[in-house]
């Protein structure tokens, strides 16, 4: 029953309204505010700070910062075979597997389309018919700075406007179509394995999404917005392990790879946990 009620209300909040309010005072570098808040999130979501660039709460100037901290060197180290594709975030692996017949899995008894991921098209998703992915949920005490799972150039950007559901096991479970109905951020990038695509999926109270090359892309209006690059010069490379983009609050990676690209370690099942830099899958 409690929680039927929390995606009713999901429903019936106005989600973009809330997470604007949220995200400005995510913003705020009001002293007594942004402190209290910071150390109240440290503790209801039982943050390991010992792993951060900074372990003081106060040092950040904001909620922001503090959510999109740095962590220690060396605390997530890439794996050493550089073969394999590794875990983009740290987080817990929403559902993994193939992409059949144009669609993927959402949740036990639910599936969406690739198309309708990518924003309703389907050239972009024709690439990756019969290709795998993997979707990995970061909680609200994960590092929320999202990396390269294999070393690539970026050809296209795409923002797409949404809902801002929670993007939680729950709501995947209950949603339909939940990854293509938030707003999001499809990133396209050539590697030595082939296309493969990035898909930053904003939630529910500040769905704020950042990539290293453009800033913040989202929120941005209610269109839908295609930025090329495969012309761009210099070409945004981008190597296996390091930064693309960044969320504060909401946060959901699906990671998409071509037909006979990759295959995904044996163990990447639904509600195994995952960090940053742990291999994913290897080159088929």
């Amino acid at each position: 029953m409690q929680k039927r009620l929390f995606i009713l209300f999901q429903y019936l909040l106005p989600q973009h309204a809330l997470s604007r309010l949220v995200g400005h005072l995510a913003r705020s570098t009001w002293t007594p505010f942004k402190n209290t808040f910071i150390k109240w999130f440290i503790l209801r979501y039982q943050v390991n700070m010992e792993e951060a660039l900074s372990a003081d709460p106060v040092s950040y100037a904001c909620f922001n910062d503090f959510f999109t901290r740095a962590l220690k060197p060396g605390v997530r180290p890439i794996s050493s075979d550089p073969n394999l594709i590794v875990s983009p975030a740290d987080g817990v692996i929403n559902q993994s597997g193939g992409i059949t017949k144009g669609r993927l899995i959402q949740a036990k008894g639910r599936d969406f389309s690739l198309a309708a991921l990518l924003g309703g098209s389907e050239e972009r998703a024709r690439p990756f018919l019969d290709g795998c992915f993997a979707t990995v949920y970061l909680s609200p005490r994960d590092y929320h700075r999202v990396h390269m799972p294999i070393s690539g150039t970026l050809k296209e950007m795409v923002f797409i406007p949404g809902k801002l559901f929670s993007v939680n096991q729950s709501t995947a479970a209950s949603v339909p179509d939940l990854f293509a109905r938030n707003e999001r951020v499809v990133c396209v990038f050539d590697t030595e394995r082939g296309p493969m695509i990035m898909v930053l999926v904003g939630a529910m109270i500040v769905a704020s999404v950042d990539t290293v090359w453009a800033g913040n892309v989202c929120p941005a209006g209610r269109q839908v917005s295609v930025t090329d690059y495969v012309d761009h010069l210099p070409p945004i490379q981008i190597g296996r392990g390091e930064e693309m983009g960044r969320f504060k609050l909401g946060s959901t990676v699906v990671v998409l790879f071509g037909p006979d690209a990759v295959e995904l370690v044996d163990d990447l099942t639904a509600g195994k946990s995952v960090q940053l830099g742990e291999a994913i899958a290897r080159p088929v």
